[in-house]
């Protein structure tokens, strides 16, 4: 980051904030896949890479809908941005739960652990997807609304 006169330059302190919230957002879907996976991990004899499928859907639902509208505050059509999303797990949904199943069912690492790493790997790799792929040049363009159009709810 460049300082300037001891502070962050405006689009610098405007791109870590969204990193920031990006982070926060993410960490709420993780949460959401993580106690999705331990309930089912709990409570079903499903395979590692059962689990761990729904459980990803869940939180990529989630983490989609919240960074879309407040992170990258953007207006682009959701089914394309959602689609460009799905394109990013149609590769990494099946190479993290190849490598998922490989740890858990081959090395025996631990299911919960493995998803874990996974989740990090998830984070890392889908940020910097949704910031120049698929909100890269739509960022922003959510306008705010007046207080007197706004819905209660």
């Amino acid at each position: 980051m460049i300082f300037k006169t001891g502070e962050l330059k405006l689009k610098d302190r405007k791109e870590l904030i969204r990193a920031v919230k990006f982070l926060l957002f993410s960490i709420s879907a993780g949460v959401v896949e993580f106690v999705s996976f331990a309930l089912l991990d709990g409570y079903t004899q499903l395979h590692y890479w059962a689990k761990y499928l729904i459980a990803l859907i869940l939180s990529v639902i989630w983490n989609f809908t919240l960074n879309r509208r407040f992170t990258f505050r953007s207006a682009e059509n959701v089914p394309i941005a959602m689609l460009k999303v799905a394109l990013f797990y149609v590769v990494f949904t099946p190479l993290s739960t190849l490598l998922g199943n490989f740890l858990a069912e081959n090395l025996g690492w631990n299911d919960l652990l493995v998803t874990i790493l996974n989740m990090m790997l998830n984070l890392v790799t889908e940020y910097f997807y949704d910031r120049f792929f698929v909100f890269g040049k739509t960022i922003d363009t959510i306008k705010k609304k007046s207080p007197k159009n706004q819905s209660p709810l």
